[in-house]
């Protein structure tokens, strides 16, 4: 999943650096490595809060900050992780066009 999103991000040009431990991940809008608090701020909060409602609409829902983590577990399905893939792929196009 943090690997579509991640690639999804790339194809709408988006900067986006992500984390991950295991199946817990962190997607975050900026192009420093985010590896404590002060990098995490670097992030673009607004593009966040476009691309989250875009999310929302499509049915994909992600913790409401951009400094939360996402879990992934073996109730998400093959479909679930390809689903949540290509909403990103639109909610990042959405989130390319925030100034």
């Amino acid at each position: 999943l943090a690997a579509g999103m991640k690639e999804a991000a790339e194809e709408a040009g988006v900067k986006c650096r992500f984390n991950r431990v295991g199946t817990m991940f962190s997607g975050f809008f900026t192009d420093v490595p985010v590896v404590d608090f002060a990098s995490a701020t670097s992030s673009d909060t607004k593009k966040f809060a476009v691309w989250f409602k875009k999310m929302l609409d499509l049915g994909c829902y992600f913790a409401p900050s951009q400094f939360e983590a996402g879990f992934m577990s073996l109730a998400h399905s093959d479909e679930d992780i390809e689903k949540t893939i290509a909403a990103a792929r639109i909610a990042y196009r959405e989130a390319a066009k925030e100034a």
